[in-house]
């Protein structure tokens, strides 16, 4: 294959713009757990078991919508798909700050999932339409990169919202910029390189040609019933409901678990909050260019999941009374937990080919929501019926180990994956200018 550069372009004008938009559509996930904290079950009557329900609800709807929407992006439009999810979903932010009682929060924690339910994996596709096989991780990361920034800065301004004001100020607030957001989504954003005006043709034609030549790796498949047959799918998708628990365990109850073990108030809450994520952040961006660097997915992903499981326990081993050890684990833990995003949704789409590859995605991504039910359901009731955190560090940890060991199941689908790369050398058909042109935007930052 001829070694030619394919547009930096890509990197400064699209990962920007998923970034933005993944990062508001995460705010409705997470926000809810500073609201369960900041005063919202006293006022709205809510139960410990009843809080985990409705915090949970997102998920069911989340669930049932994945595969549908995620086949509308890959055969007619990602593009407006999002759009339309992204001012449906910051309406309904909005309208959570308005609720009166616990049937109209249930309804709308259920609608926020089911218009969230097509974005991570029409995203995904999305991105598998510019970005070659060496730079997918990255890509991805950039993408979900928007999960734990967006915890971040919002668990510093949600716990200053709720602090000074109240939790239906946080919920309007913080649902209202999507509404804006969609305005820049529809005018900045191209389903295809040959949809976009700022591309020449002979990089739109480098770009898709690069694309070709590695779905000629792949061996074919010829519908969604062969695909979601395939052993590895199905492995990943308990892996990430495994792994999911401990995720979403992990954001909608950090707040309340740092809260009742310190007793502070909600400003301190927030600031102890965004610990976990920075770790997050720096995993992230670590964790995935190593495996675009080595061309491995499964030996970038089981590591941080266990070192996560670990860190579960260990703060489960400590108790309360040990706090700020117990806090530095859980900042391993969000290392753990976020490290692995970008390598392994890079699995799929060197499985399975591009005609699958999507409604694959988005299956893996709905099991997920499960575990994300059970987390967020299982791990409050179980922090309920206890009355502190320990069980909910147990039962997180143990679902981040059973992750790990079901990654290493998942074979790989091409000889670089098999065995790790250390000779700094590309497989045939991924050229060293995908990795090393001295001018590739972000690929160069990485």
């Amino acid at each position: 294959m001829v070694s030619t550069t394919l547009s930096p372009k890509r990197w400064w004008v699209l990962m920007p713009t998923v970034f933005i938009t993944y990062s508001l559509a995460y705010v409705d996930r997470a926000n809810y757990g500073f609201a369960a904290a900041g005063g919202m079950a006293e006022d709205l009557g809510i139960t410990p078991g009843i809080s985990a329900l409705l915090g949970s609800l997102f998920f069911l709807g989340y669930f049932f919508f994945q595969i549908p929407g995620t086949i509308y992006a890959e055969r007619r439009s990602a593009r407006r798909l999002i759009f339309a999810c992204l001012v449906a979903w910051s309406a309904l932010a909005t309208a959570t700050g308005l609720v009166s009682n616990i049937g109209l929060l249930a309804a709308i924690r259920f609608l926020l999932g089911v218009t969230e339910a097509a974005v991570m994996p029409a995203m995904l596709v999305y991105l598998s339409h510019w970005f070659t096989r060496a730079e997918r991780s990255r890509a991805n990361t950039f993408l979900i990169l928007g999960n734990p920034a967006t915890i971040l800065w919002m668990s510093v301004l949600s716990g200053y919202l709720v602090g000074h004001g109240d939790w239906r100020l946080m919920f309007i607030i913080e649902g209202l910029p999507g509404l804006a957001w969609a305005v820049v989504w529809w005018f900045t954003v191209s389903d295809r390189p040959r949809d976009a005006g700022w591309l020449s043709d002979a990089e739109t034609e480098a770009i898709e040609e690069r694309l070709r030549a590695e779905q000629g790796d792949l061996k074919e498949v010829k519908n969604y019933a062969e695909a979601f047959r395939d052993r590895r799918v199905w492995l990943l998708c308990v892996q990430y409901f495994c792994w999911s628990i401990g995720i979403y365990g992990f954001v909608l109850w950090l707040p309340s678990i740092i809260r009742n073990a310190q007793h502070v108030d909600m400003v301190h809450t927030g600031w102890l909050s965004a610990g976990p994520y920075v770790a997050a952040v720096v995993g992230m961006l670590v964790i995935s260019w190593g495996s675009d660097r080595v061309l491995n997915r499964r030996h970038f992903v089981w590591p941080p999941l266990a070192i996560a499981g670990a860190a579960f326990i260990g703060s489960y081993a400590l108790g309360p009374a040990h706090f700020a050890w117990s806090y530095t684990l859980l900042i391993v833990a969000g290392f753990g937990l976020y490290a692995p995003y970008g390598p392994f949704f890079a699995i799929i789409p060197e499985l399975l080919p591009r005609n699958v590859a999507g409604g694959a995605i988005a299956l893996v991504n709905s099991i997920g929501a499960l575990g994300g039910f059970a987390g967020s359901y299982g791990v409050g009731v179980v922090n309920g019926i206890a009355g502190s955190s320990a069980p909910g560090y147990l039962t997180m940890g143990l679902a981040m180990i059973a992750a790990a060991v079901l990654s290493l199941l998942v074979r790989p689908a091409t000889e670089a994956d098999a065995t790790p790369n250390t000779s700094g050398r590309q497989p045939p058909s991924v050229t060293d200018s995908d990795r090393y042109s001295p001018n590739q935007g972000f690929r160069h930052a990485l």
